[in-house]
């Protein structure tokens, strides 16, 4: 255990990543993401990536220099830019060389809110700090150095960690959002009724598919 974390959270342990993410997933939520600086936030969003049987995962159709995280060992982080504007960090589950990940959509910070706050200027309320993937990243200062940091390690100064609160037992289960390939898969996990997600009403699978 990195010895910056403080004794009250638990780290999160490398068999925990090690499995689906569309098991990993929704016991994110209400973890907490935490930089060696104090800077940590309750995920409250997330969404899965399932490798070659997804084809909206980045690794379905196999590893490219780009990738190569996500074929990694669980319990690293898979970091990509979106769009030419935004960083994406996502979570690397199951075995090695299966290329499946979990995004980290939105967070609530908790701590170091005032750091955030210089990375994100153009966010008008706490809210908007780290209510989207890209969001996030900006707001946690987690950019392309940061692909392939180990989560269990803490090596690059970044950890996911529990604090007593458990994941829910009732998470708004839906689409996931921004994309145009498997857009009916049921992969996307929100805390429901929390004001930090990113959206809040996303469009039902049944009409995802017309």
């Amino acid at each position: 255990m990195p010895d910056w974390l403080p004794d009250h959270w638990t780290l999160l342990p490398r068999r925990f990543y090690q499995r689906p993410p569309q098991e990993v997933a929704p016991e994110l939520l209400n973890a907490l993401l935490i930089r060696s600086d104090g800077r940590a936030a309750r995920i409250v969003e997330v969404e899965a990536y399932g490798g070659s049987q997804d084809p909206a995962a980045h690794s379905y159709r196999g590893p490219t220099p780009r990738t190569a995280s996500m074929f990694g060992e669980a319990g690293h982080l898979y970091v990509y830019f979106s769009y030419g504007i935004h960083w994406g960090s996502n979570v690397v589950c199951g075995q090695e060389h299966e290329g499946v990940a979990v995004l980290l959509r939105a967070a609530e910070p908790v701590q170091g809110i005032d750091r955030m706050r210089e990375l994100r200027p153009a966010a008008r309320h706490d809210r908007d700090l780290a209510s989207g993937p890209g969001k996030l990243s900006q707001a946690f200062g987690l950019d392309k150095s940061f692909d392939g940091a180990d989560l269990v390690t803490g090596s690059h100064g970044v950890v996911i960690a529990r604090d007593g609160t458990p994941p829910p037992t009732d998470p708004v289960i839906g689409p996931r959002i921004g994309i145009s390939r498997a857009v009916a898969f049921p992969w996307r996990w929100h805390v429901r009724g929390h004001r930090h997600v990113s959206a809040r009403a996303p469009r039902p699978a049944s009409a995802a598919r017309r």
